[in-house]
């Protein structure tokens, strides 16, 4: 076997040890499983395992990351463009807590890992909106971790809703971050009536 077949069959069997971590997390405590039930659920030999993680934890904070990277890549791709720092974090929110309808898979890991699960809207996004004086608050990483709070807060709330509470409910929030944030009941809600772009195909 040639050096590029190899390195693609490694690559394959990495990608498989992820996507099954990614997985059982939709619905697992990562505490509760063994490496077996893993290499049984991405395909590949029991001891490939060790060829390319030293330990399950390892495996599943790359699982997390990997989820938590696309989760980014989709939040930049439904703000691309907004000029309003205020409607940036809304549609941020919206967008996030609409997930159990929009892609429940990513909806249930998040749900899973909690507060341990990075975060997602940029904080650098949010000092612009303080600093431009469209959203008031003391300290960014505070107010970073009550959007996060919230948001997973409503993400689990609305995990077994049907579809219309899902979207009522992350609108909702919305509405009451961005007064939480200083914005007058009127303002947050001319900012979360304002259309959301069609999400991209599930990652």
């Amino acid at each position: 076997m040639n050096g590029g077949r190899l390195e693609r069959r490694k690559a394959q069997t990495r990608a498989a040890l992820v996507d099954a971590a990614r997985t059982i997390l939709t619905s697992r405590d990562p505490a509760g499983v063994s490496i077996q039930e893993i290499t049984e659920a991405a395909d590949v030999g029991f001891g490939s395992f060790y060829n390319h993680f030293p330990s399950k934890q390892e495996l599943f904070d790359l699982a997390v990351a990997t989820a938590a990277a696309e989760h980014r890549a989709l939040l930049d791709v439904a703000t691309a463009g907004l000029t309003d720092p205020a409607e940036a974090l809304a549609v941020a929110v919206r967008v996030t807590a609409r997930f159990p309808r929009t892609y429940a898979d990513l909806a249930r890991l998040i749900d899973r890992v909690g507060t341990g699960y990075p975060a997602a809207y940029r904080i650098d996004a949010l000092r612009h909106a303080h600093d431009v004086g469209r959203l008031c608050f003391d300290d960014a990483e505070v107010a970073l971790a009550c959007v996060n709070g919230a948001v997973l807060g409503v993400l689990h709330h609305s995990l077994h809703a049907d579809d219309q509470t899902i979207d009522d409910a992350a609108d909702r929030l919305a509405v009451g971050l961005l007064r939480m944030f200083g914005l007058v009941e009127g303002d947050a809600r001319k900012v979360v009536s304002r259309p959301l772009p069609t999400p991209p195909a599930a990652p």
